[in-house]
């Protein structure tokens, strides 16, 4: 017989002398009704101190009462029957980029259930230009990590991978600082040409940091990340898959009329798809900045060729 257990991160705390307290997952304390179940009961119940033939030492069979009670902890998401799944089962992520990021990445990604499998630009190229595969929409995502500034005209081609559904997560280090851009699952997401405008809008700057990207610089001289600091950006990025496979496993289950424990959620921070963060390599310490998508704008219209005039320009002119 499956019985429920105590979901991961929930616990009853035992107050001598009163009821016994659910400590939820969120770290919320909650007052437990046992109505006529005893605080014992319960604990040992859902802390599955079960003796061989299945029911508690020292008590009956279970009541019909504890059963409604251990459903009421289910339906609440603090009690489940058989054991979570980690997050990232079921999805495959494409990692590509410098080595030194892509394997602390790889081994973060794998550690929380993801299928991890290396990548080239061609076949990102190539992920683009496929017709989209309904069964893996909202299963593919693809990371690629630089150890530099990002080269102009590189990610072009990455950019158009959320209109397939697929993910597309990205980071890179200028000087001492690397910079995790926002995950884009979808299209309208924020994309790095996003990024990059946002960043050139944002600043005084905007010319000397245009001519940095472009390359007009002195040599790079780091620093590069370290293990610690490559821990730290693959802790941050695969955190940032994991919120974008929660929002696509609920998102699946409301469209088959089920729900999905740990729905609904809020996030500490912001959110995963607008989230634009800076880790400084020196300290270990990183910034969250809110980014939005920059709208399309209808183009400029061709110059009129030379010797001719616009409709306007000869509007109030005579023969």
């Amino acid at each position: 017989m499956t019985r429920s257990r105590l979901a991961p991160g929930a616990g009853i705390v035992t107050v001598p002398g009163a009821a016994p307290v659910l400590r939820t997952s969120g770290g919320e304390f909650l007052r437990i009704d046992t109505g006529g179940v005893t605080g014992e009961a319960l604990v040992r119940r859902l802390a599955g101190e079960e003796a061989p033939g299945g029911e508690l030492p020292g008590e009956e069979p279970q009541t019909a009462e504890l059963d409604r009670l251990v459903e009421a902890f289910e339906s609440g998401g603090h009690a489940v029957s058989a054991p979570p799944r980690a997050p990232l089962a079921g999805r495959t992520v494409h990692v590509l980029g410098d080595p030194l990021l892509t394997g602390p990445v790889a081994r973060c990604a794998g550690a929380e259930g993801a299928e991890v499998q290396p990548i080239t630009p061609n076949k990102v190229a190539e992920l683009v230009r496929t017709t989209p595969d309904h069964r893996t929409e909202g299963r593919l995502a693809v990371v690629w990590c630089l150890d530099s500034p990002v080269p102009d005209g590189l990610w072009d081609v990455a950019d158009r991978l959320p209109d397939r559904r697929i993910a597309w997560l990205r980071c890179h280090r200028e000087g001492s600082h690397a910079w995790t851009e926002p995950l884009a699952a979808a299209a309208g997401d924020v994309t790095s040409r996003h990024v990059r405008l946002r960043r050139l809008a944002a600043t005084a700057a905007h010319r000397e940091l245009a001519a940095y990207w472009a390359g007009h610089r002195t040599p790079d001289t780091g620093p590069h990340p370290t293990a610690a600091s490559a821990a730290l950006i693959a802790a941050l990025l695969t955190a940032d898959l994991i919120a974008w496979a929660e929002a696509e496993a609920e998102a699946e289950a409301e469209a088959e009329g089920v729900g999905v424990s740990g729905a609904g959620r809020q996030p500490a921070g912001l959110p995963a798809r607008r989230r634009l963060r800076r880790i400084d390599l020196r300290d270990l310490t990183f910034t969250e900045h809110p980014v939005l998508p920059v709208p399309d704008v209808a183009p400029l219209p061709a110059p009129a060729p030379a010797g001719t005039r616009s409709r306007s320009d000869t509007a109030g002119a005579r023969p």
